[in-house]
């Protein structure tokens, strides 16, 4: 009889989930369940390794000792997805702050702000409260999942992982058992720094290449 092949730490996988908080769905990468929450959002591949903290600890965990294809559902405290409300979170910011952006801030307006999203408590004069917690912070969660497959394409790994380390997926190609990075001299230092943790993720080595921008060569037109 075949033994069931089920994933591990460190697995690359592609993962179908559904997020639900208070019995709402808050997150999914599942067309009809993403547009109960927004209409016009796009279904994008979700891709983690597991037990490398690309998703909450609680599901994370969950994503281990799991069967290819198989339909599962967790549990998830607050304190193992979003973790709790901190006070210390709560900010009073000068109102001009906003409409020198052009924004007229309202009582519970969510927006983006200084690269985090918060909700505004309450406007007061010349004073604005706002709520740098995430709005998940301190609720309890359920997933509903599945691993859709397991990944073992080294360029596909390679893409997911710096898309977490970098925010973008910079030019590379695999060679000789190695993930070499292209790009100006600058970037060397961020591939050293991040080499050790791309290794225990990837499994191979990340190395580098000076790739130098061809400069154009000016039309020199002479008149006589």
């Amino acid at each position: 009889m075949t033994e069931t092949v089920k994933t591990k730490k460190n697995d690359f996988v592609e993962l179908e989930f559904t997020g639900y908080a208070n019995g709402e769905v808050f997150d999914s990468n599942i067309e009809s369940e993403l547009k109960k929450i927004n209409p016009e959002a796009k279904v994008k591949k979700t891709l983690v390794c597991i037990g490398q903290g690309m998703v909450v600890p609680g599901l994370d965990k969950a994503l281990e000792a799991k069967e290819i294809g198989k339909d599962y559902e967790v549990d998830v405290p607050w304190k193992e997805g979003f973790g709790e409300r901190r006070k210390d979170l709560m900010r009073v910011i000068p109102l001009k702050s906003f409409t020198e952006k052009k924004v007229e801030p309202r009582a519970g307006m969510v927006l983006a702000l200084d690269d985090a999203i918060v909700k505004i408590i309450a406007v007061s004069g010349a004073r604005v409260t706002v709520d740098f917690n995430n709005p998940l912070a301190g609720k309890d969660l359920k997933y509903k999942f599945k691993i859709v497959r397991k990944i073992e394409d080294i360029s596909e790994k390679s893409k997911a992982v710096f898309e977490l380390m970098f925010k973008f997926v910079p030019d590379f190609e695999v060679k000789d058992k190695k993930v070499v990075i292209k790009g100006p001299k600058g970037l060397e230092e961020f591939v050293k720094a991040f080499n050790d943790k791309f290794k225990e993720m990837v499994g191979v080595e990340l190395g580098f290449e000076e790739k130098k921008e061809e400069k154009k060569k000016a039309d020199i037109t002479s008149t006589k």
